[in-house]
């Protein structure tokens, strides 16, 4: 999965995106420039292949929701857990509005997934988790991140799991530094892995592992340890979804070497589908030189991520379901002022 630079496609990104190895691409806030400009843009992403590449983002919420104008201000997941703590049952109905708001907006413009929710927990120790977590609780993560992605699944979108094995402890942000985690792997076990243990860890289509050390487990980040994606999330898990590698240009995953090296290290750990952003030369250089084996079961897990049916976004803004949800999000999001 990799990026484009701006609101249309220039031909050496047609080129790329047609590449085999290619088959998804995650877009920014570099990428929105309106509504309009957004389906038109998909639109032509999707029209390079049959079957069409997967569009992604990082849509999650509070300050990372990469576009605005047009779309829903969707409040942060801290926002959902200060709202369960107040009334349990309007917290998780406000979770199930938020994923399905989330879902069906992106949805409406050609988006085929998003990169949420974040399930790492709020020790109040990372600034680049922070307000992103829904709670410190793993109980109280876990069962407000099942409602939000029963509702993306109302909107037809599957849920991707972050940073597993979790990102909140550690407290480097590992788009600029090599995070490392002291704790043992039964106290990662019993709190950070908590909510991939609930029923949600079965209803997630895919996980994202992190770009963080876990020291006394093992030397390689998550992203890059058969340990942690195979042995822990595959078979003591049962999880059978995608694995997406975190974007492998950033500061955390240079310690595997070379961008061949990165997705070979990935690959090998039991990653499905590997991520390089922002660097179209990395992935053009990788694109050029790597021939990795990709079994079936990886491409029927990435296959079942798409969509079976559109949204019209004309009838979404008139259907009852969305109208609800949307009022409620955006009466949460306007008492946070």
């Amino acid at each position: 999965m990799c990026d484009v630079a701006a609101y249309s496609l220039t031909d050496a990104e047609r080129e790329r995106l047609k590449h085999p190895l290619v088959g998804g691409v995650i877009l920014f806030a570099r990428n929105f420039e309106s509504p309009e400009q957004l389906t038109a843009l998909t639109q032509e992403i999707h029209a390079l292949r049959s079957p069409a590449l997967i569009i992604a983002v990082d849509h999650e919420g509070g300050r990372v929701q990469r576009f605005r104008s047009g779309f829903t201000r969707l409040p942060p997941m801290r926002a959902l857990g200060a709202a369960w703590t107040l009334d349990h049952v309007r917290g998780l109905e406000l979770a199930r509005h938020t994923g399905y708001v989330l879902a069906a907006e992106l949805r409406a413009h050609g988006v085929d997934l998003s990169f949420t929710p974040v399930l790492d927990l709020d020790y109040g120790r990372s600034a680049v988790v922070g307000d992103r977590a829904f709670s410190g609780d793993p109980a109280v993560a876990a069962s407000l991140a099942q409602a939000l992605v029963a509702g993306l699944r109302e909107a037809g979108m599957g849920a991707v799991g972050k940073h597993f094995p979790g990102h909140g402890w550690a407290e480097a942000d590992s788009h600029v530094a090599m995070p490392r985690d002291e704790r043992s792997f039964d106290a990662i076990w019993e709190q950070d892995i908590a909510p991939y243990r609930h029923r949600l860890g079965r209803q997630l289509a895919g996980v994202m592992p992190a770009h963080v050390v876990y020291e006394q487990v093992d030397p390689e980040p998550a992203g890059f340890s058969r340990y942690w994606l195979q042995t822990i999330l595959r078979e003591r898990l049962g999880f059978d979804g995608v694995i997406f590698s975190d974007d492998l240009t950033m500061e955390g995953a240079t310690l595997a070497g070379d961008i061949v090296a990165r997705a070979s290290a990935a690959h090998a750990a039991g990653c499905d589908m590997v991520l390089v952003c922002n660097r179209p030369d990395l992935a053009n250089d990788l694109l050029a030189k790597w021939q990795p084996q990709v079994s079936a079961r990886s491409a029927a897990r990435i296959d079942a991520l798409r969509p079976a049916t559109a949204i019209d976004p004309f009838a979404l803004a008139v259907e009852a379901r969305y109208v609800d949800a949307q009022r409620a999000v955006s009466d949460l999001v306007a008492s946070l002022t």
